[in-house]
């Protein structure tokens, strides 16, 4: 399992070694985008709207824009040495609360924890205090270059943390429109909704729900390939710049290494006159 983060969590004075792993994957069936005509992928440019010419990578800087057009250019050595000042710390557990305490709405992404190799009798006492106390860890900690707020918890037998909103990020609900205000409602109809929902009560089995949409579409998929429906670009893509000055630096070199080929003597002999 790929390793996103790398540092340590701490709890008072107890200091463990970890290891940050993503909990999920994006299970959503990517669909290319091609030309109608020839069937050939579309790609994508970065182009300058004021010089109208494609950019490359090492021609872009990062700015924050302040006002309209106007732009504070952050150089890459100053966010480098930002995310590396915050990164090497070690991910420390401000305060235990109760889950019920947290809004859903605050969680964003979740990610197991697994103990580096010297870490594991203190990844198993932090694990055993969250259990029997029955609270969570809320600790910050840098992924990507920013700073996440985040909370520590045990799920199933592992230790999971769960990257959720600062209280900022979540926008206000008054901000939501046309949400009725408070009003009366008949008895009789509050009465049928909670015997509805009595009816439909269950207990959580996570297996029981499937992406339906997504499955139909991998089976339309493969009834295509299975009745020969494809399509197939007749059309190649260009070679880039790049690869073809490499490819000729290649050859070069190539032809550069080779020995010359080593002549046969021939000895010519004089004919009697």
């Amino acid at each position: 399992m790929h390793t996103v983060w790398k540092g340590s969590i701490s709890f008072g004075l107890v200091n463990i070694p970890v290891k940050l792993h993503a909990a999920t994957e994006n299970k959503d069936v990517k669909l290319r985008q091609l030309h109608k005509d020839c069937h050939t992928p579309i790609s994508y440019k970065k182009v300058c709207e004021g010089c109208n010419q494609e950019v490359k990578d090492e021609d872009i800087v990062k700015a924050y824009e302040y006002a309209k057009n106007k732009f504070v250019v952050l150089d890459p050595e100053d966010l480098e040495n930002l995310r590396k000042e915050n990164e090497d710390k070690a991910v420390e557990i401000i305060d235990f609360v109760q889950l019920t305490e947290i809004d859903p709405i605050y969680f964003e992404r979740t990610y197991f924890l697994s103990p580096d190799s010297t870490g594991a009798k203190a990844y198993s006492l932090l694990r055993k205090t969250l259990e029997q106390s029955g609270k969570i860890g809320i600790a910050k900690i840098i992924i990507r270059s920013k700073e996440q707020l985040a909370i520590v918890r045990v799920y199933q037998n592992a230790l999971v943390m769960e990257t959720i909103h600062y209280p900022d990020e979540v926008r206000s609900i008054g901000d939501v429109p046309n949400i009725p205000s408070e009003q009366d409602v008949v008895q009789k109809e509050l009465d049928t909704a909670l015997m509805l929902v009595e009816q439909l009560t269950t207990t959580f089995n996570p297996e029981k729900y499937t992406d339906d949409y997504r499955n139909a579409l991998l089976e339309l998929i493969e009834e295509k390939k299975a009745t020969n429906t494809i399509a197939t670009s007749d059309k190649q893509r260009p070679i880039p710049e790049n690869v073809t000055d490499l490819m000729t630096a290649l050859q070069a070199s190539l032809e550069k290494t080779k020995k010359p080929a080593t002549r046969k003597r021939t000895t010519r002999t004089k004919k009697n006159a």
